[in-house]
């Protein structure tokens, strides 16, 4: 799977949108220029023949293509405006509530603990994790402008009915469109139909109004009301017959784009038998996929399987058929669906609802005492890992999971608990500076958060290093949950637990940037970044990110600038810019480039995160530290960056599955959450 190349399909399909929703915008205006024609010349009644010269109005042209686009553009921007916060406002319309992290079902504490699993593979945030509580059918979707606002969300059936592994495969279906960028296309389509709608509803209100008026109206206003009723008539036939050819544009998208994440999904887990498990479920099931909700229509396209019942035409279905989606995944299936057993409801399930985390192939789980200090690492390698989890990211994160304390797990799942944890994440070995710290948490951290700290600050100084940014991604969840006044406090302990030493470290670097990206942005409910500039064009920005990374790990200022200079040719500048020592020494101007180099293009992108690759390994090996930079930076630039774990973990990871589980013996353990 090439994840730029899928970006820039996913910018190329949202290019065409635009260019169809202005079609249609132009269609449906001359459209109802013609209806206003009509109704008008119906209106004077003189006798008069309609003739060529009939039809052209110029005057009346433009103010019916103002009327028009003001209509439909007003109501998609009204739309993706009430979408502004991303995957909770579709989950929320939608009717899905958020999953508790305290909650004591089981089977929600399964799906916590799978999407976890998912989101540390794949290096991405932990999305919010939604169910819809009153949906029988077995389905899901992802919703969100981008990883940051990301949630995912899954119906009580299929908590009810699935196993790990199909739910596993469920939600690794849902991550491909959360790393494919089809989320954003998602919201947008939402959006554009909505404006069409509009047209719709406009001429129904004005249906319904003439009525009612005519009913109250004398002889003489008679032909009035004709008129308004034709035109009122001719806005309800074109908009819902425009809104039927979006209806054909969304379904179009839609279609291809579920075989590619059945696809995604099987790669990811490497277990074909899950994704196909869950799709034979719902063909078993009488509710199948549908779904119930009264919204459920605007999000159809979302769906991991068809929500709605069937269209009338193959058209309008914006999921491939079953049959045809369970045949690429298992081509020797009968053709007969098998009725699945239900899981036992929450509050009897036990443990032995939950099934165990994944096998952890050997040399992927999470072992401090083997993690090795550095790893050979080539810009190509980066590139290919982009956004790409493997089996092995799987595994490792299962058993990173399955090895931290389940204290460290909880604790990370809670609004006082993750800000404890935080904190504790940034206590210096040095004795000094950890005295200033701790004082300054005990005169204005929170008392409640103080205490969660002085019990968990022992367990996390024990912690494997490589364990800190899984840490980090996992809070961000309960992060998110904070006040305004909350997260202030919270952000200016950060700052100056940072600042205590004097120096910031490459783990205090990347988290802050995490921060920047994911809470800052969330708290000041602002829209992530979108664009496809060139490298070219934001040259100085290229420049600025490669001189402060060839700083890191690159004491001598020789062997800097040649690590500068190696990063610069990989991007193929006209122009190549100056190393700049002191060019991005400081968080808050590092953060102002990355965010402008945010708005590349996917290849573009592509070529920045190998130049960032050659700065950072210039000596061919990439420590841990290190590593941590380069999966800020990535997900700073929206590209998520799995964690570069060593060959011997990939090349178990690899081999076929029955000798994976045989070398991994009885090392299933339950997870955290089950």
């Amino acid at each position: 799977m090439d994840f730029f190349g899928h970006q820039e399909a996913a910018r190329r399909r949202t290019a065409l949108l635009v260019a169809y929703f202005a079609l249609a915008v132009l269609l449906i205006t001359g459209a109802i220029y013609l209806a206003a024609v009509l109704a008008l010349f119906v209106e004077r009644g003189d006798g008069r023949p309609f003739t060529a010269a009939t039809l052209w109005d110029p005057g009346l042209l433009v103010l019916v293509a103002m009327a028009t686009l003001a209509v439909v553009i007003g109501g998609s921007l009204y739309k993706i405006n009430a979408l502004r916060r991303g995957g909770p406002s579709v989950a929320e319309a939608l009717g899905a509530t958020p999953v508790a992290s305290d909650t004591g079902d089981l089977l929600e504490r399964r799906l916590l603990n799978v999407v976890a699993e998912m989101a540390i593979a794949s290096g991405t945030p932990v999305p919010g994790v939604y169910v819809l509580r009153d949906e029988q059918g077995i389905n899901a979707f992802a919703a969100g402008y981008a990883t940051g606002d990301a949630v995912v969300a899954v119906t009580r059936g299929a908590l009810e009915t699935l196993s790990r592994d199909g739910l596993q495969g469920v939600i690794a279906h849902e991550f491909s469109h959360i790393l494919n960028g089809d989320m954003r296309l998602n919201i947008r389509l939402m959006g554009v139909l909505h404006g069409i709608l509009i047209i719709a509803l406009l001429g129904q209100g004005l249906l319904r109004s003439a009525r009612f008026s005519g009913r109250r109206a004398g002889r003489g206003r008679g032909r009035g009301m004709a008129v308004v009723l034709l035109f009122a008539l001719a806005l309800f036939v074109v908009g819902y017959v425009g809104l039927f050819f979006a209806k054909l544009i969304k379904a179009a998208v839609s279609r291809q784009r579920e075989f590619l994440a059945d696809a995604a999904a099987v790669q990811f887990t490497r277990n074909p038998d899950g994704i196909a498990g869950a799709l034979k479920a719902i063909g078993a099931r009488l509710t199948g996929s549908t779904l119930a909700a009264p919204r459920a229509e605007t999000a159809s396209h979302l769906y991991f399987a068809n929500g709605l019942s069937a269209p009338f035409t193959a058209l309008l279905a914006t999921h491939p058929p079953l049959t045809e989606r369970i045949r690429r995944l298992d081509p020797d299936w009968d053709g007969r669906y098998r009725s699945v057993p239900v899981a036992p409801p929450a509050s009897s399930a036990g443990t032995a609802g939950i099934a165990p985390v994944a096998a952890v192939p050997e040399g992927a789980a999470h072992d401090p005492a083997t993690a090795e200090p550095s790893m050979a690492l080539t810009p190509e390698d980066a590139v290919a890992r982009a956004g790409v989890p493997t089996p092995a990211h799987m595994a490792y994160a299962a058993g990173l999971l399955s090895a931290l304390p389940p204290l460290v797990v909880e604790t990370a799942r809670d609004p006082y608990g993750a800000r404890a944890q935080i904190y504790a994440l940034l206590i210096s070995p040095d004795q000094t500076a950890r005295r200033h710290q701790v004082a300054w948490l005990e005169g204005h951290a929170d008392p409640g958060v103080l205490r969660v700290f002085r019990t968990i600050q022992p367990v996390v100084a024990g912690l494997s290093r490589d364990a800190y940014l899984p840490l980090v991604d996992l809070s961000l969840p309960a992060l998110r949950r904070l006040s305004n006044g909350q997260y202030r406090t919270f952000r200016e302990n950060l700052d100056r637990l940072v600042a205590a030493d004097r120096r910031l470290a490459a783990f205090e670097l990347a988290l802050l940037r995490v921060v920047q990206r994911h809470l800052d942005r969330h708290f000041a409910d602002a829209a992530p970044a979108a664009g496809h500039l060139t490298a070219q064009r934001l040259g100085s920005a290229c420049g600025a990110l490669l001189s402060a990374l060839a700083q890191i790990g690159h004491a001598d200022a020789g062997a800097a600038d040649a690590a500068f200079r190696a990063g610069v040719s990989r991007l193929d500048l006209a122009q190549a810019p100056a190393f700049t020592p002191d060019g991005a020494a400081d968080l808050s101007t590092l953060g102002a480039v990355l965010d402008r180099l945010a708005r590349l293009g996917p290849l573009e992108k592509r070529k920045l995160i190998a130049a960032c690759t050659v700065t950072i390994a210039r000596d061919g090996r990439m420590t841990v530290e290190e590593a941590e930079i380069l999966r800020a930076v990535s997900d700073s630039l929206e590209v998520p960056m799995p964690p570069f774990l060593p060959p011997r973990a990939q090349a178990s990871a690899d081999r076929p599955k029955d000798q994976a589980d045989a070398a991994s013996g009885d090392r299933r353990a339950a997870g955290p959450w089950g």
